[in-house]
């Protein structure tokens, strides 16, 4: 009898995966074709997306979106920015990340009063580093010899590392925790940025924007309630309070 009955289930079908849609390349409960474009956009802008190997992996990364948004968006998966990345000729470019004591960098909104955006000479080259906070550091630290002097570090406006994360602009825009004010996800990143600095960066920002607010409208139908967890203390913390109740106590018994 259990022989027959291993023999059921050994027979039994694998569990289905999800079905993904053929135009979005996402599942299809939270298909966003409705909100992309018919077809690319065009940008005098080229975008180049160094994407940490980790990010490939994540259903919520929005790079992809990118892609399928932008026509001159190209993702490559990497730890780090190689010159073999860029065109032979590398056209005035600026990178996305925020300042440091050794590294400043001009804000977006200060972007205009710069000669970076002068498309008349040649066009400009937007690099971006889509990773977790943690492997962004590593990964502009690891490019920084094929950056230093290629390319200007641009941050957005209002990054602040004492404030929570979030969206500095808008919180139906937030897909998960990030680590500070100022980290975005990679979409609305580069829709800020393309905002300043294309000549219709309105409509640009605008149509990106409307992809990434829609995923996070369908993403919050699955979302489940949080509940907070009790603060645990920590074990040397917890054997200091017993040790002064032990005392305590003794002290009262005298």
């Amino acid at each position: 009898m259990e022989e027959a009955e291993d023999a059921t289930a050994s027979q039994s079908p694998p569990p289905q995966r999800r079905q993904l849609c053929t135009g979005c390349d996402r599942p299809l409960p939270v298909c966003l074709c409705r909100a992309l474009p018919p077809t690319p956009l065009p940008t005098k802008t080229k975008i180049l997306i160094i994407r940490h190997p980790h990010e490939s992996r994540h259903k919520l990364n929005t790079t992809p979106l990118i892609s399928k948004t932008l026509l001159n968006a190209t993702t490559v998966s990497s730890r780090r920015l190689l010159r073999h990345h860029l065109p032979n000729e590398v056209p005035p470019a600026i990178y996305l990340f925020p300042p440091s004591p050794s590294a400043p960098a001009v804000a977006l909104s200060q972007l205009e009063s710069t000669n970076l955006l002068n498309y008349k000479t040649s066009p400009l080259l937007l690099i971006v580093f889509d990773a977790t906070w943690k492997h962004a550091r590593e990964m502009v630290s690891a490019s920084e010899g094929v950056l230093k002097g290629l390319a200007q570090r641009v941050c957005l406006d209002g990054v602040d590392e004492n404030a929570a994360g979030g969206s500095i602009y808008d919180n139906e825009l937030v897909l998960r925790k990030e680590p500070f004010g100022g980290c975005v996800s990679t979409l609305e990143a580069v829709a800020r940025c393309l905002g300043v600095i294309e000549p219709n960066g309105d409509e640009v920002q605008g149509v990106l924007i409307r992809v990434l607010r829609e995923m996070v409208r369908l993403q919050a139908a699955f979302l489940k309630p949080s509940k907070p967890r009790p603060k645990m203390l920590k074990k040397t913390k917890h054997k200091q309070d017993s040790a002064w109740s032990v005392l305590l106590f003794s002290f009262f018994l005298l």
